[in-house]
């Protein structure tokens, strides 16, 4: 009897020390590339990128089964080994990069992530304006790992939750209270800056001259404002300013358009929030793709003037 009571004292030791083995808690990165479907490179990755791993773990994913290569998040918290050989070995944990580019407007960048992620373009636009606050900028611009198992509603969800906490978090950090109504004038401005700016240096300028003007209720006038939806990379011209009823129209429309042109990056909510300190009322695009800033109408046209020269010698010698 006493052989029997060893092997069970044996068997004890080998169960504990496999639920030790498989249940204990990893350090990880939370996302890695697997590069391979075969379970003995992908253990030689693992193991180059600095998980305790063994041959014990090969047998382990080879009993889990087809591995497909491509990126894994495994989360935001450690996991023990049983849980991310799972989803090293699943497509629960497989995701795609998708990159919503500072400017860009919600109509494009949903078509652009139905086709990325093979998704119904109208049940997106479904989701979204019933799951998120703003018609525009309810999207941080920014670049999100997308799980591929997700579906439209479970996409949109994670968008629009993840830019609404940055929103939060913002608001209180600046005003030490999250106002959605008051926030929306923020993202306002800060998309007029992301379509008008031609680089981060430049944003604070163009907050302030956005603010001065509003100051003095002067109509904004500017081209940007125009570039909403479906018009995001059409060119505005003359017809469309004349054409145009909506309060996008900041030619015809005094104030602030009522939604947000575009979704916006943090560089266009912070110049927003923080205009630089000027008396400036115009700026004009210069050679170098930059802005001419004035405070005077009278300046502004000396601007003008000086572009028009430039442009005249230019196509002088075409």
């Amino acid at each position: 009897m006493k052989w029997i009571n060893r092997v069970e004292i044996v068997l004890l030791f080998v169960i504990v020390s496999a639920l030790y083995y498989l249940y204990i808690p990893l350090p990880l990165k939370r996302n890695i590339q697997i590069t391979s479907s075969n379970p003995h490179s992908v253990i030689k990755q693992l193991k180059k990128d600095g998980y305790p791993v063994g041959i014990v773990d090969t047998f382990i994913l080879e009993f889990f089964g087809d591995i497909k290569p491509g990126r894994v998040y495994l989360g935001r918290h450690n996991n023990n080994r049983l849980e991310i050989l799972k989803i090293v070995a699943s497509k629960r944990g497989r995701y795609k990069k998708i990159t919503l580019i500072p400017g860009e407007t919600t109509v494009i960048f949903l078509k652009e992530l139905s086709q990325k992620m093979n998704l119904d373009e109208e049940k997106l636009h479904k989701y979204f304006n019933y799951l998120c606050r703003y018609q525009e900028a309810s999207i941080l611009a920014d670049s999100y790992n997308i799980p591929v198992n997700y579906d439209e509603k479970n996409i949109i969800r994670l968008l629009c939750r993840n830019s609404e906490n940055v929103y939060k978090s913002l608001s209180y950090k600046y005003y030490g209270e999250y106002n959605p109504k008051e926030w929306k004038k923020i993202l306002i401005i800060a998309s007029i800056i992301q379509k008008e700016a031609a680089n981060t240096q430049e944003m604070p300028k163009i907050s302030s001259v956005i603010r001065n003007r509003l100051k003095k209720r002067m109509r904004l006038q500017m081209d940007g404002s125009l570039n909403y939806g479906k018009y995001s990379h059409i060119k505005v011209t003359p017809q469309r300013i004349k054409s145009d009823k909506s309060t996008y129209n900041t030619y015809k429309h005094a104030g602030l358009p009522n939604e947000p042109v575009c979704n916006v990056s943090l560089y266009a909510i912070k110049a927003a929030v923080n205009p630089s300190k000027t008396d400036y009322l115009y700026f004009m695009k210069n050679d170098s793709n930059h802005h001419d800033f004035a405070s005077t109408y009278a300046q502004h046209l000396k601007n003008v003037q000086k572009k028009r020269k430039e442009l005249k010698q230019q196509n002088k010698y075409k």
